[in-house]
């Protein structure tokens, strides 16, 4: 043991880098996200069949229709306006809210799948092209970006719509759920 004192070293990964930030940002938005699902769709596992017939597939699956996505989001906010006591007034603001962003969103998610089958055929190549491999990285980070500043835009409005006592209960719910899971 020395009793000369240690000076911080700056780590070798960046420290406080803008891609360390992003990443940071990008892994809060996902958070957030899977906690406005959980809010929106716990409830809905009632139904069987997993997450309303999505378990097969998952989120990163097969291509979804528009029909069975807004047939499952009416089923998940009608759990949600019982779970809060909306009025009709809620209902009207939430719905469009919800629904929207679910529309914004299936381009991303349909280019992620494409990205990932991308990154299989590149990573299954003779010869690993790194350059190739970098510019697909890049570009799903701007996906993510473009999903995370969504995501906190129907978030804020979903927020603005309920009252902070429906905002707590959403709240406990949440951890609820979150609790048995881990």
């Amino acid at each position: 043991m020395s009793d000369t004192p240690q000076t911080p070293q700056s780590s070798p990964s960046g420290g406080n880098s803008p891609r360390r930030r992003f990443f940071w940002r990008a892994a809060t938005a996902t958070l957030i996200a899977g906690l406005a699902t959980t809010a929106i769709g716990a409830r809905a596992l009632a139904h069987g069949g997993g997450f309303c017939g999505w378990q097969r597939a998952g989120f990163m699956g097969a291509a979804l229709d528009p029909a069975t996505v807004d047939a499952h989001l009416d089923r998940a906010l009608e759990h949600l306006y019982v779970e809060i006591n909306a009025t009709d007034a809620q209902r009207q603001q939430l719905g469009p809210i919800v629904k929207g962003a679910a529309r914004d969103l299936m381009p991303l998610r349909a280019g992620m799948r494409d990205a990932r089958r991308q990154a299989i055929e590149l990573l299954s190549q003779q010869n690993i092209d790194r350059a190739a491999l970098e510019t697909l990285r890049a570009d799903q980070l701007k996906l993510a970006e473009q999903a995370s500043q969504r995501l906190t835009l129907a978030l804020a409005d979903i927020a603005d719509a309920l009252t902070p006592e429906q905002r707590k209960q959403v709240a406990e719910h949440i951890g609820r759920w979150h609790g048995r899971r881990g």
